[in-house]
């Protein structure tokens, strides 16, 4: 199971901690990274112990586990850029005054007009949460979607796509197996999610990746490599940097 598939099956109470315990490791729900357990970790003259190696990595890798949430797209957490920058400035504790004047907003009113806003949306959450629950308690035969990767850059019903139908799919794609010759590459949106998704499953998540060693990867797959790639971009499966030095998976 990958690391999207992981956060978005974990229970609220593991992805406020921002990693799962698991049978031999603890995994972190936001970018996969594992910590071994039973091992003793030193850590800038300090030791560790797997979980608590595991809570470093979340402050020292991702900030807090509400940072990095805040830093989604606005599709994953139904915020405008406004109100997750008003969210983050609550969460480091400033007062209605200092967020007026670092907003520049005339009235601190204003500044408690979005609490009032994003109180509302969290009750509203909760209630549509209970729901889902209770929906998937009563419809048993609901088929599973493909997970949508927390990095997608257009998340809407390009994603609408089950498990089943990913599968089968693949399997008429990719008729030697997932790594092998395309047949084509889909037009359809849903189709593209797929084949991306695929083919982004192949990289190591831990390494960069010059472009040589990127093409390498794709051209077996692929004869128009360039135009793979410059969709895991544009799909936010990969990243790179400016200068097109290095290429990763991206978390």
């Amino acid at each position: 199971m990958d690391v999207n598939e992981l956060f978005w099956q974990a229970p609220i109470d593991d992805l406020k901690k921002g990693y799962i315990d698991q049978a031999a490791h603890f995994t972190c729900l936001l970018c996969g990274e594992k910590v071994e357990k039973g091992i003793i970790y030193p850590q800038e003259g300090l030791l560790y112990e797997a979980e608590k190696m595991m809570q470093h990595h979340i402050t020292s890798a991702h900030h807090s586990v509400f940072h990095y949430l805040n830093g989604l797209n606005k599709k994953m957490t139904g915020l405008t850029e406004h109100q997750s920058h008003i969210l983050r400035l609550f969460y480091e504790g400033k007062s209605d005054q200092e967020i007026k004047e670092e907003l520049e907003i005339g009235s601190a009113t204003t500044i408690r007009h979005h609490r009032f806003a994003l109180k509302e949306k969290e009750r509203q959450a909760k209630t549509l949460m209970v729901m889902m629950e209770l929906l998937k308690e009563q419809d048993q035969k609901e088929e599973p979607f493909v997970p949508i990767h927390k990095t997608a850059t257009m998340v809407d019903d390009r994603y609408n796509v089950t498990l089943t139908e990913e599968q089968q799919l693949l399997e008429k794609l990719f008729p030697n197996g997932v790594g092998k010759e395309l047949v084509r590459f889909p037009k359809r949106e849903k189709q593209k999610i797929v084949v991306l998704r695929a083919i982004a499953n192949l990289f190591d998540q831990e390494k960069h990746y010059t472009e040589k060693e990127l093409n390498e990867v794709i051209k077996p797959i692929y004869e128009d490599y360039v135009h793979i790639r410059r969709y895991l971009i544009e799909y936010g499966f990969l990243d790179r940097k400016a200068d097109g030095s290095a290429y990763w998976v991206k978390k």
